[in-house]
């Protein structure tokens, strides 16, 4: 047994404001998908039949219709800010570890690599515990390669 119809009513400010949108210029295609959908159940389509319409599954417009009626127009279009990972090293151990990177490498090593510069950073005490991985990355962002001699400055 399929189920019923959303009980879906546009308000008449957003229904012109949906408009806009999809007559004017460059947006997101998730936007405009989601723009479509709402139109399509203002106007008495269901979910099922909506997703025949636009590349969406029931379960997304239902979604969508649902963020509109607890949220408004803008939370029915756009995303929520997404607040990323958080930093593994805090300034000054980035600043401290680029530092040893510079600097010559520990006695019975060539040259160093990542994994001498995660296991020295650790047990040098500059930070708990770290990953090759953030190493890496932080070398790059700094253009460092320590591990080739013309990149090594030394005092």
């Amino acid at each position: 047994m399929p189920r019923p119809p959303l009980p879906f009513r546009l308000k008449a400010q957003d229904a012109k404001a949906l408009d806009t949108l999809l007559r004017g210029g460059v947006q997101q295609v998730r936007v405009v998908l989601r723009a479509m959908a709402l139109r399509q159940l203002s106007q008495g389509t269901s979910a099922p039949e909506v997703a025949k319409l636009v590349p969406l599954t029931p379960q997304a417009i239902r979604r969508i219709a649902h963020r509109y009626q607890h949220g408004g127009l803008e939370r029915a279009l756009y995303e929520r800010a997404r607040p990323g990972a958080e930093e593994v090293l805090a300034p000054a151990e980035k600043q401290r570890i680029v530092a040893m990177a510079c600097s010559a490498p520990p006695p019975g090593a060539a040259r160093w690599t990542v994994r001498l510069i995660a296991q020295e950073a650790v047990s040098r005490g500059v930070v708990p515990r770290v990953g090759r991985e953030t190493i890496r990355v932080l070398l790059q962002s700094h253009d460092l390669k320590p591990w080739r001699e013309k990149n090594v400055v030394r005092g």
